[in-house]
């Protein structure tokens, strides 16, 4: 098993991670973490640990997790708004069908605002793309 396991570990966390060089070999044959840094993904920071010195190979790895960390949370971002598109239509075939008055009266209001706003924002954002391909043409 201790082959398969890789040189860091990185223990998520809300903007980032905290990253572990993993040590499998230690008289004791059990798996060490020691921590070496924090990193954070929003603005790319890579903090070392106590008096630890980073080395440029573990700047590359982390780079590089901090790069496919970025791009992992981006496809999620999408695909979370396309679960949200399939939701919408759920919701649109409940109050359809299903959906009884005192049921609507709780959600209608803030569904309309909800909606309201998304539209206005995707309009707007639809708008200024198309500004931005007419200006570059």
């Amino acid at each position: 098993m201790a082959g398969d396991l890789p040189d860091y570990y990185f223990r998520i966390r809300e903007n980032g991670a905290v990253v572990f060089k993993v040590d499998t070999e230690n008289r004791q044959r059990r798996i060490d973490l020691a921590e070496i840094a924090t990193v954070n993904v929003k603005n790319g920071n890579i903090k070392p640990h106590g008096d630890h010195d980073l080395t440029e190979d573990e700047i590359a790895v982390i780079r590089q997790w901090v790069a496919d960390r970025t791009a992992l949370l981006a496809r999620r971002d999408v695909d979370d708004i396309l679960r949200a598109v399939d939701y919408l239509n759920t919701t649109t075939h409940w109050v359809q069908t299903r959906a009884e008055d005192d049921q609507l009266e709780q959600v209608t209001d803030a569904l309309l605002l909800a909606m309201h706003d998304l539209r206005s924002v995707l309009v707007r954002r639809k708008a200024e793309r198309l500004m931005k391909d007419q200006a570059a043409e």
